[in-house]
């Protein structure tokens, strides 16, 4: 029985091709009909030129593209399902997955997807305009659901444990530096702390104390990373206690900060693609800057400069001189190693400006790092 199993999970590696070799090593039938439509549904993208059974010149049809998507869903994984309908559009270029108003709402989300979607946004036909539209928002809605909170929560600790209010309030005490600032009028006889002085945390929803600013690549490469700081800078524009602004550049710059409300109207105002100058963007980023001390800037890029590499260099050493705190993302990501430019990461390095890639569940704790200005070094991979 185990090598029949053994034999059934090579055939359907292998394809149809190995069919009559593994049947002759079998004792029976090798597939069921549940395996046979789990052949067809792999076959469709990993077998011969057209799984779909479409001719030459001619995509497949949407209704077998829906029943191909309704297969993958019965027998695969959520997991599994977004593997191969991603392997789909880039193995076999099926770009009515994407075009097709009744095929996307049955995609499974995968940020992947999005971030093609955001490629392609000025191709899809007016008819699917407003499925990609919702398709894009649950990608969005779901990392704001996992991320929002403990942004907020990250945010509120760096704020607390920095700044002091003289303006008296029993809820925002300083419990901890009102004792240790106190101990030496402790007294010893009854026992008690008699405190001369009392200490208390800035509220910050009360004005906005620091500056966040995110420049984000445009170009392709960019995708999944363009997503999560756009989410990133919609959940921190929200926050009274921080002024916001988000900047997308490729070849020239755009200030989408009066978008945050909305990180889907944030996603399709970047153009994904084109070239790449990152000297522009950071020297429009230095006009924001207000109160160096109290900005951090992250630049969000893989540092493939088409510009004035010099420039760049010049631009971020000057900023971070001024007291502004830089940070280098080469991608937000989950999704492998990333690619980027690996010289000039190096040369932003040697600046003592941290430069790394951060996987998105991360975030929280490095921005509440970055606001306190801890070391990032443990965020290095």
């Amino acid at each position: 029985m185990e090598t029949q199993e053994k034999l059934k999970r090579w055939r359907l590696i292998l394809g149809k091709e190995a069919e009559q070799t593994l049947e002759q090593m079998a004792s029976g039938e090798m597939l069921s009909q549940e395996d046979l439509l789990m052949d067809r549904a792999l076959g469709a993208i990993y077998g011969g030129a057209d799984g779909f059974g479409g001719g030459a010149g001619s995509g497949p049809s949407s209704p077998q593209l829906s029943r191909w998507l309704g297969d993958l869903r019965a027998l695969f994984s959520p997991m599994e399902v977004q593997v191969i309908q991603n392997d789909a559009i880039r193995r076999k270029g099926l770009n009515q997955l994407l075009f097709e108003p009744e095929v996307l709402d049955q995609l499974e989300p995968s940020i992947g997807t999005a971030a093609l979607l955001l490629t392609l946004k000025d191709q899809i036909p007016s008819c699917a305009r407003e499925n990609a539209r919702a398709y894009i928002a649950k990608i969005v809605e779901d990392i704001n659901r996992r991320l929002a909170d403990d942004l907020k929560r990250s945010v509120t600790a760096a704020l607390n444990r920095r700044e002091h209010s003289p303006i008296p309030s029993a809820s925002a005490l300083d419990y901890r530096m009102t004792i240790r600032r106190n101990l030496k009028h402790y007294d010893t006889q009854r026992q008690v702390l008699l405190p001369e002085k009392f200490y208390f945390f800035e509220h910050a929803a009360r004005s906005a104390s620091r500056t966040i600013i995110l420049d984000i690549d445009q170009s392709g490469s960019m995708g999944e990373s363009i997503i999560y700081a756009s989410v990133l800078s919609c959940i921190l524009a929200s926050m009274r206690s921080l002024r916001t602004h988000i900047v997308a550049f490729d070849t020239q710059v755009t200030d989408l900060t009066e978008l945050c409300a909305d990180p889907v109207e944030v996603l399709y105002g970047i153009q994904m693609g084109g070239g790449t100058d990152i000297e522009k963007s950071i020297a429009y980023c230095a006009e924001l800057v207000q109160e160096p001390a109290k900005t951090t800037l992250f630049l969000i890029t893989d540092l493939e400069e088409n510009g004035n590499r010099a420039g760049l260099l010049l631009r971020l050493e000057e900023l971070k001189a001024s007291g502004v705190n830089v940070i280098v993302l080469l991608a937000i990501s989950d999704s492998g190693k990333p690619c980027y430019d690996s010289m000039m990461a190096e040369k932003v390095s040697a600046l003592e400006i941290p430069c790394f890639a951060c996987p998105p569940e991360r975030l929280p704790e490095l921005l509440e790092a970055a606001m306190k200005h801890q070391s990032l070094q443990n965020f290095s991979r």
